[in-house]
């Protein structure tokens, strides 16, 4: 059969796949963005003033972007011109811009520019559209899932309007399983429609994507979603590798073992560098543990150098390991602390000269002028600690390390409180 005969269309409409099927024809169709969409909202009043712009839309995979863009350019009735950052380049860019020129001068009809994956344009691409959005010959729409502020140059981020879709919430997969099930002629149990909503990861496409593959006999089951959706990895660009890396450290640091293996897993899934992990773990053992527990450094370390000998999977053991003993462990950084209270004062120009009697005292020259004289060598002093002044007069009384009172550093914190009373006493 012919597609494009007078029955091609309807032909043609049955055989694309289901999410094209129910691409949304209106704003008031769009599902899960109505902080965009709906009335008094930037997309909404972009399409009553019938000027849309620059806009980068900015959001995770299924959300929206291409129909949102597609809608857009059909509400405010412009040619819509689309181009893919990953197969177009200056000269693509250049032609269209070029069509559109003659669009406006001939047919007096504008043109909407849609860039998906704008944020893999370079800076060359990016650089020869700036002309045609200050000149307003075309309006521009970019989609792209990473964070604009990372890849997209500050010139056409400045001509731009940042709007961020949202992954869609459990309402609006719902009735996309609704939808979908009901253009599919199908039965969807409770379970496989629970299971459709979990596995989408707020991914609107691939929920409908799983749901067509899934139809067995007009009927879908739980296991026929499990058998459909098969594996997947999470979605994990560069602005989740800051955001799930920081949530692990925050719950390690906080205490809660459970949301850090959690965020440690999803690391794990995405394919993050393990010795990247174990690094951050290391950086912790001594920033947020410390002398809290003196067994957490040495111990990170340990599985910083397993994972480096044993590799991966393997090297999720030792990982989950450290993680949790980190994550269980008392806190304290009073030695970060300390060292940046020192630092800011050497930084500051507070540097004193040397106490002559803890000073070296290599040559005869220097023992003459007193280096060295008057030190008490602690092991033959008969005390336990701070046996005399080590500090610069002018910092006398200077306390950088302050231990906690928890863990092991409650007793550190006890002795060295005993070392400074008895220290006072005798010189008083």
């Amino acid at each position: 059969m012919d597609l494009f005969d007078s029955g091609g269309e309807e032909e043609l409409s049955r055989r694309a796949p289901l999410a094209e099927r129910l691409r949304p024809r209106s704003l008031g169709e769009v599902l899960g963005q109505e902080h965009l969409t709906g009335e008094g909202r930037p997309l909404a009043d972009a399409v009553r003033s019938g000027r849309l712009g620059s806009i980068i839309l900015w959001g995770p995979p299924g959300t929206g972007k291409t129909t949102l863009a597609r809608i857009l350019s059909r509400e405010v009735e412009e040619e819509f011109v689309p181009l893919s950052a990953v197969e177009s380049g200056v000269r693509e860019l250049r032609g269209a811009l070029g069509e559109a020129r003659e669009r406006l001068k001939y047919e007096r009809r504008g043109t909407l520019l849609f860039v998906d994956e704008v944020h893999r344009f370079n800076k060359a691409q990016q650089d020869a559209l700036l002309p045609a959005l200050e000149e307003g010959l075309v309006d521009f729409i970019g989609a792209t899932t990473e964070n604009p502020s990372f890849e997209v140059t500050a010139p056409l981020l400045s001509r731009s309007r940042v709007l961020r879709l949202r992954p869609l919430p459990e309402e609006a997969l719902e009735e996309l399983v609704r939808r979908g099930a009901r253009v599919l002629g199908a039965e969807v149990s409770e379970e496989a429609g629970e299971a459709l909503i979990r596995l989408s990861g707020g991914d609107g496409r691939r929920l409908l994507n799983t749901l067509e593959a899934a139809v067995k006999g007009g009927k879908v089951s739980l296991s026929d979603v499990e058998r459909a959706a098969g594996t997947r990895g999470p979605r994990y660009g560069r602005e989740e590798h800051y955001d799930v890396i920081s949530a692990f450290i925050k719950s390690v640091r906080g205490g809660d073992p459970d949301a850090a293996l959690h965020y440690l897993a999803r690391m794990i899934e995405a394919g993050e560098d393990p010795v990247f992990i174990a690094r951050r773990l290391v950086i912790l053992a001594s920033e947020d543990v410390g002398n809290a527990d003196p067994h957490a450094l040495p111990l990170a370390v340990a599985a910083a150098e397993a994972v480096r000998l044993v590799g991966m999977p393997e090297g999720r053991i030792p990982l989950a390991q450290a993680t949790t003993y980190l994550a269980a462990a008392p806190k304290s950084n009073a030695a970060y602390a300390g060292i940046g209270r020192a630092l800011e004062d050497v930084r500051s120009g507070i540097t004193p000269e040397v106490p002559l009697h803890l000073r070296n005292a290599p040559t005869t020259l220097m023992r003459k002028e007193g280096y060295g004289e008057g030190y008490e060598y602690l092991h033959t002093s008969g005390r336990e600690g701070m046996n005399q002044r080590y500090l610069p007069e002018e910092l006398s009384g200077t306390i950088y390390y302050e231990p906690k009172k928890r863990g092991a550093e409650k007793e550190i914190r006890e002795r060295l409180e005993r070392w400074r009373r008895e220290r006072e006493e005798r010189q008083a």
